[in-house]
């Protein structure tokens, strides 16, 4: 018996979603960072085993009121999610009293099963444990409910067990040699942004966005180009840093994790570039994979 699924995991910015699937497939998929709005793509993760594959959908973060183009697109990304899934999972912060209402709503319509996976139980007691569970047997009732800690890896094996069982029988959708959709052009890419979201503060890092323009693999080394596109010349200068020492801790610090994850040497290039409207232009978006 074969079993295969799309799971799609949806919850608040904050959630761990990145962390949870980069730690069922064993793989650094998704940017992962405590800033919220990390994920701004939709991203398989697959897990494939001799009797099972599991398609992780990685969302980004449900936002109520979009402000942009991009929030538009993005917001697509999680609609396709809960059409194509097998099984829904709401991972949310096990401490946190405010859910995510709009998520629970869509949750209570939904005609496949629901699993609500409650994260960072390490930071809990279990004498808070029935409380949680009333709180959340009241907004979602009837769902099973399994504590885990995604950064430490704790009950993630309860946590695939029940994925299993819920998941319908049948072949694999993608070569089991596969564990992603997205090329390596998109986590280098994703590896520069996510250093951009631990080097600056504020609004620069969501008003950015990172085009790799080159990707020159050789015997040796691999050359990567890639435009750093923001909204303002003020930006710009933050982004550079006096003497251009931040840009350079930005190329340091991603080289490091580009090497780590193409395992190569790498020449990285970043070019900071300003497109005030990028975030509102349909051609710009289709040309950064927002499609």
């Amino acid at each position: 018996m074969h079993k295969s699924g799309f799971v799609t995991i949806l919850g608040k910015p904050n959630a761990g979603k990145s962390t949870l699937m980069n730690a069922l497939i064993g793989e650094r998929l998704s940017v992962i960072n405590a800033k919220i709005q990390t994920t701004r793509h939709r991203i398989f993760g697959i897990l494939n085993h001799d009797d099972y594959q599991i398609v992780f959908s990685d969302t980004p973060g449900i936002v109520p009121h979009a402000q942009y183009k991009l929030h538009e697109r993005m917001m697509n990304y999680v609609r396709e999610s809960l059409v194509d899934a097998d099984l829904l999972i709401l991972l949310h912060d096990a401490e946190d009293p405010r859910p995510d209402l709009e998520a629970v709503e869509k949750l209570k319509a939904a005609t496949v099963p629901v699993l609500v996976v409650l994260n960072k139980v390490d930071l809990s007691t279990q004498e808070k444990t029935p409380a949680i569970t009333a709180f959340w047997d009241e907004l979602l009732p009837g769902k099973e409910k399994i504590y885990i800690s995604a950064l430490h890896k704790y009950n993630l094996d309860v946590l695939l067990r029940k994925i299993l069982d819920l998941l319908p029988e049948g072949e694999a959708f993608y070569p089991k040699d596969q564990i992603t959709d997205k090329t390596e052009r998109f986590f280098v890419s994703e590896i520069i942004r996510g250093k951009m979201l631990s080097i600056y503060s504020k609004e620069i890092p969501y008003s950015a966005e990172i085009q790799v323009i080159e990707f020159k693999e050789q015997e040796k080394i691999t050359k990567i180009t890639a435009n750093i596109i923001t909204e303002r010349e003020s930006q710009k200068a933050i982004i550079l840093g006096h003497q251009g020492k931040k840009i350079k801790q930005l190329g340091t610090d991603a080289r490091k994790d580009i090497e780590e994850f193409i395992q190569k040497k790498v020449y990285l290039e970043l070019i900071v570039k300003v497109d005030k409207d990028w975030r509102n232009n349909d051609l710009f978006l289709d040309r950064s994979g927002y499609v």
